[in-house]
């Protein structure tokens, strides 16, 4: 393994580790960045800022709910069950491993700026 695939490793894991921390203590508002698999692709949520909604599960096995605002960042477009996306959000804690959200610019600069990263192309 080459030391930049042993580092990317690392870092999931750890990503994994505070995602797991977080939901296991049930902690919000925390910014966290991550990597996981397309789960299951959801309709969007359309009802007040529009927002692209899927499941990744982490390498940990936890599944996060990703609420992406395509009101403020591009759709993934061609976004497949089984594709890996990066992440880089706001946690909030739910029943079923949590929610990233923020995963976009904020227009005011008030918030930390998220992304999703998909197949080399950021969403922000």
């Amino acid at each position: 393994m080459t030391d930049s695939l042993s580092s990317s490793a690392v870092q999931i894991a750890e990503a994994d580790q505070i995602l797991g921390e977080a939901y296991k203590n049930k902690r919000s508002d925390i910014q966290v960045q991550g990597q996981g698999r397309v789960e299951k692709i959801l309709a969007d949520d359309n009802k007040g800022s529009r927002h692209q909604r899927f499941i990744l599960r982490l390498s940990s096995g936890q599944t996060l709910l990703v609420a992406h605002n395509i009101d403020l960042a591009p759709r993934i477009a061609g976004l497949q069950v089984g594709d890996s996306v990066g992440f880089y959000g706001e946690y909030e804690w739910n029943q079923r491993g949590g929610v990233v959200h923020w995963t976009h610019r904020d227009p005011a600069g008030r918030h930390a700026h998220g992304w999703l990263a998909h197949q080399g192309r950021r969403y922000q």
